[in-house]
């Protein structure tokens, strides 16, 4: 037969709670009647207990919705751009590879390395919907970039369905492209955001209908050998010649939902997003980058 407990009165009774674990430092002193059990039972309880504890004082995080990492306020001051001719390209510097033509996507892949399936007219391809991303065959580390982008005069929708796609640096951080003419969305998810991170210094967009200038300068983040971040990318971007980013550190990736991170990569592509909201889509024209 087991041993049975007995009792007797104890004070004062002081209690570490912080040697059991990553508590807060607590002390009990208090005066009580205990029972005093075999030590198989008293291990067994004090395990219970401290058990109990920690899962009362460990409350489980809310789960992350996009509107977490969203902010509207305040908004993006606008600034209207200088005067452009239109069917005036700034050709590519001697030095730059020239990433489209106006004749065709062979400088473009899908994700799985496909050909690219978007539409190519008139000097300019167009998100073909529901085709998918595409990416750079080439990959790059810091570079300069240069794409012009256009919102069509007869786009419809409103805040992030209204002409919505994206630039991702190295496929990793998200420079958004959306029509924010007289189109109020949150301001770290408008054109010219690193996505869900920061806002752009002003609002610069061109009305629907007119071509969009993103000139880019991105450092690539560093990591040591074991994989951790050394140092993180840095990125400046003028839009329709306004500077709107200027050396800004990225944080990490862009998700939609939860908070950004870095996670090891090497060379990235640049990658243009098909992203699937119901508007019109818009075209690209004019890009070339240089390898810094």
């Amino acid at each position: 037969m087991a041993d049975a407990p007995h009792y007797t009165t104890i004070t004062p009774f002081y209690l570490d709670i912080h040697k059991f674990g990553k508590l807060p430092l607590k002390r009990l002193n208090m005066k009580m009647t205990v029972a005093v059990f075999p030590g198989w039972m008293l291990l067994t309880l004090l395990a219970c207990t401290i058990n109990n504890v920690a899962n009362a004082q460990t409350p489980t995080p809310p789960k992350m919705v996009p509107e977490m990492t969203e902010f509207w306020e305040p908004g993006v001051a606008v600034v209207t751009p200088g005067k452009a001719e239109q069917q005036a390209l700034l050709s590519a510097p001697s030095d730059a590879m020239v990433l489209f033509n106006g004749k065709d996507l062979s400088q473009w892949q899908t994700l799985k390395g496909g050909a690219a399936k978007w539409e190519v007219k008139n000097g300019a391809f167009t998100v073909k919907k529901g085709t998918g991303d595409i990416s750079t065959v080439k990959t790059f580390n810091d570079f300069q970039l240069h794409i012009e982008w256009l919102i069509p005069a007869s786009i419809t929708g409103k805040s992030q369905g209204r002409g919505n796609s994206g630039i991702f640096l190295q496929g990793v951080y998200e420079l958004q492209v959306l029509d924010n003419y007289n189109n109020r969305t949150y301001a770290n998810g408008q054109a010219g955001s690193i996505y869900k991170q920061t806002p752009p210094l002003k609002n610069a967009m061109r009305p629907p209908g007119e071509w969009n200038v993103y000139d880019v300068v991105y450092t690539a983040p560093r990591f040591k050998k074991d994989s951790t971040l050394f140092s993180p990318a840095r990125v400046t971007v003028l839009h329709n010649g306004v500077l709107i980013l200027n050396n800004y550190t990225i944080a990490g990736h862009t998700p939609y939902i939860g908070l950004p991170k870095y996670s090891f990569h090497g060379d990235g592509p640049i990658v243009l997003q098909d992203h699937g909201d119901p508007s019109e889509p818009i075209s690209f024209r004019n890009i070339w980058i240089r390898e810094l």
